[in-house]
């Protein structure tokens, strides 16, 4: 299948040592495969400098093509200390910046504390107003505790999208109503564990849908062959696509579009 339009990456973790050796060559593929831009995630302030160094790195033989997130995942919430919010608020001044995150919570693996994944990720709420920039979110097994913060703080962000959304229904509804787009990735193209998603995607709105790779994790299930190395890239972003496509029953050129119009407003890009 061959994209009529171009593509919008949302979420890709092109700082990963798996790219180190071949990252212009990824580029490339993504290139040829009428993915136009990419919005590169930072994760952690190390991270976030080491993704805003590759979008002035390769700016030249790549322009207008890569941006970025700067941010605290809930991961590394036990780093954040007094001095992230201004290191965040100075990185965040970049051209290339164009939201903050990869900020939230997860529940599921408990590497920082909840509480210090909770102060994190109101520091950072409180960061997108004060800069009025979007937030890109994370959530896992905490859709109830990230709710009621986001009832909270609703008021002082403009727009946020929780990436990588594998919830359930009520979750999905829940997210929605309080006016936030979501993410989907590879997930939606798992036999095994995608289904409820399959299910859910025609409940999203098509002006708050955007799509994303989050290479090198989430391989598409659907790549037959699958890639030898099993590393996703941005180039198969397209069979995301084609799921949602399939799920909603909508075609290819009419959610390409969309899609891209609404990630384009949204990041301001």
């Amino acid at each position: 299948m061959k994209n009529t339009i171009s593509l919008i990456d949302i979420g890709v973790n092109l700082a990963d040592q798996c790219f180190s050796n071949d990252l212009e060559d990824v580029l490339e593929r993504a290139r040829q495969a009428d993915i136009d831009k990419l919005i590169l995630t930072g994760t952690s302030e190390e991270v976030s400098n080491a993704v805003i160094e590759l979008t002035e790195q390769y700016e030249t033989h790549f322009p207008n093509m890569l941006y970025t997130t700067v941010g605290i995942h809930p991961h590394y919430a036990d780093q954040f200390n007094r001095d992230s919010f201004n290191h965040l608020t100075q990185l965040a001044s970049h051209p290339k910046v164009v939201a903050l995150g990869e900020t939230g919570l997860d529940f599921n693996r408990n590497f920082s504390s909840q509480k210090n994944q909770i102060y994190a990720f109101e520091q950072q709420l409180e960061l997108a107003g004060k800069l009025k920039m979007p937030l890109f979110m994370h959530e896992r097994d905490a859709a109830q505790r990230q709710l009621e913060i986001l009832h909270a703080y609703r008021d002082h962000f403009s727009h946020g999208v929780i990436h990588c959304f594998t919830g359930d229904r009520d979750t999905l509804f829940r997210y929605l109503d309080l006016d936030l787009h979501i993410g989907i990735t590879g997930w939606i193209c798992d036999e095994r564990r995608g289904l409820e998603l399959q299910n859910l995607v025609a409940n999203i709105p098509l002006d708050r849908l955007m799509i994303e790779s989050d290479a090198p994790y989430l391989l598409p299930r659907s790549i037959n062959p699958p890639p030898s190395n099993r590393r996703n890239e941005p180039c198969y972003l397209r069979f995301v696509l084609e799921m949602i496509s399939q799920c909603r029953n909508e075609s290819l050129e009419t959610l390409a579009s969309t899609i891209r119009e609404t990630t384009k407003t949204f990041f301001n890009i």
